[in-house]
């Protein structure tokens, strides 16, 4: 065990002080955090408890909702007002974990979880996403369970939450507060950051920047689907899933917003994909060339081909199933 501080937070203002540091850490369900530290890929210096805040609450804001970012995802995943009008987000939650995972892990630290890169994990490997300048052992490794969009040469490590990607369909805003106490909303494509050749920067969070909550606006449309294709039925990682918000009118797509896990670096979305379906009447040749449009600057290794066929099966289902 190696010691570390801890301290609990009495407001969001004086968290955000205590989180000032860079080997600091902000704690709350801590399913992620604390196996990180267990294997000795995270050692912080000093830990912040913000669990008991007042940031566990879901409401009525602006005609949408804000979540907390200390609520559950349980919790989250059966509130009635999720369920009647962010369906794929419920759904997205409960695709994700155990149910024992889901009553501590929290809404702030799902956004935030790490990647399940196995290379990541073993610290006998090199890894820049850990030790940034040491290499990158996924390259030429095993990479069944890798990205394919928003890779670079530095990492090709896949980002693992089904509920980010879920979000990042629902247009929602993650609020920030910084060290000196203001608070901004930032959109789910501003908040991630591409690997680069800084794939240990993964947020535009710096430090003492706390996650107070999530904004999710009214639906774009009332056609809700998330589908996620794993190796197993539970307890696993998405090989490729994707959410979709879509409105009809008189046979034809409205509005369309598609986001997908299991290919990206970040929760992906792609507005291209969304543009080149929005106003079209769905058709398979139509899906096919959301496909084409979602995957043409993929770059795969011989681990990560499959997915190519994959993602494309998996889109025009979950657009099938939309459009009906």
């Amino acid at each position: 065990m190696r010691e570390f501080d801890y301290v609990r937070a009495t407001d969001t203002a004086r968290a955000s002080v205590e989180g000032q540091g860079a080997e600091t850490r902000f704690i709350a369900g801590g399913t992620n955090l604390l196996d990180l530290m267990k294997l000795e890929v995270m050692a912080p210096s000093k830990l912040v408890d913000i669990s008991r805040l007042p940031l566990d609450r879901i409401e009525e804001a602006d005609g949408g909702l804000r979540i907390g970012a200390t609520v559950t995802n349980s919790d989250l995943a059966a509130d009635p007002r999720i369920r009647a009008s962010y369906p794929v987000l419920s759904r997205a939650l409960l695709a994700g974990a155990s149910g024992q995972l889901r009553n501590k892990a929290t809404t702030g630290g799902n956004l935030l979880q790490r990647t399940r890169c196995p290379y990541f994990y073993d610290t006998d490997t090199p890894c820049n996403k850990r030790s940034p300048g040491e290499g990158c052992a996924a390259m030429g490794g095993e990479t069944r369970n890798h990205a394919v969009l928003g890779t670079s040469e530095t990492c090709i490590a896949l980002h693992p939450s089904d509920m980010a990607v879920a979000m990042r369909a629902l247009d929602a805003k993650v609020e920030v507060q910084g060290a000196g106490g203001e608070t901004n909303s930032f959109a789910m494509e501003e908040f991630y950051l591409l690997p680069s050749d800084t794939p240990h920067i993964e947020t535009i969070l710096e430090s003492g920047d706390l996650i107070t909550g999530v904004h999710l606006p009214a639906p774009r449309g009332d056609r809700q689907v998330y589908r996620k294709v794993r190796d197993r039925a539970s307890y696993a990682f998405a090989l490729v899933s994707t959410a979709a918000v879509v409105k009809m009118e008189d046979g034809r797509i409205a509005d369309a917003a598609v986001a997908f896990g299991g290919l990206g670096t970040m929760p992906w979305r792609d507005p291209e994909v969304d543009a080149a379906l929005t106003g079209e009447a769905p058709s398979r040749a139509l899906f096919d060339k959301a496909a084409d449009l979602l995957l043409r600057e993929a770059e795969v290794t011989d681990g990560t081909a499959f997915k190519l066929p994959l993602a494309r099966r998996v889109l025009r289902a979950v657009l099938e199933e939309a459009t009906a």
